[in-house]
């Protein structure tokens, strides 16, 4: 997992505020929360004296801005997966959402839930209802838990 700390030291510490916010700090948070890109820092993109931070920055974010992870944070890394459903139906939002299936230990039944085990890994779908979304976010981690190959992960 990605610290704030991590994203701060590879930034260059100037305070410009070129990136609108007020300070490098303000805009690593910015970053890890996918409020803002590498390239609203233009020091750190045009100053060739920046490059390895750079160079490290985009590393060290690959796995945010990849296409893989939802607006939550939540990364299924599919090799990883072996379909076993644990994550399904320890989901709260998908028992709450799906108590005709999920709720007794089988499958989702209704179109609601946020995870499903389709072609034997688990899929995030509706992702908009996890509890890790929207302005009142909570910091559920029921599907990280329980999923014993470790092929859940929030960034």
């Amino acid at each position: 997992m990605v610290s704030v700390m991590e994203i701060y030291q590879l930034l260059p510490k100037t305070n410009c505020k070129k990136c609108g916010l007020p300070t490098c700090m303000a805009f690593a948070v910015g970053l890890l929360g996918r409020e803002k890109t590498i390239e609203d820092c233009t020091p750190l993109v045009e100053e060739p004296k920046y490059e390895k931070k750079l160079e490290g920055l985009r590393e060290l974010l690959a796995p945010i801005l990849s296409a893989d992870a939802t607006e939550t944070g939540m990364i299924i890394h599919t090799e990883k997966c072996y379909g076993c459903g644990n994550c399904v139906v320890a989901c709260p939002v998908n028992v709450a959402n799906d108590p005709k299936g999920t709720a007794i230990g089988r499958g989702p039944v209704s179109g609601k839930a946020i995870l499903i085990v389709e072609d034997g890994v688990v899929k995030c779908v509706n992702v908009d209802q996890c509890r890790r979304f929207g302005p009142e976010k909570v910091l559920c981690s029921a599907c990280i838990v329980t999923c014993p190959s470790k092929a859940i992960e929030f960034i």
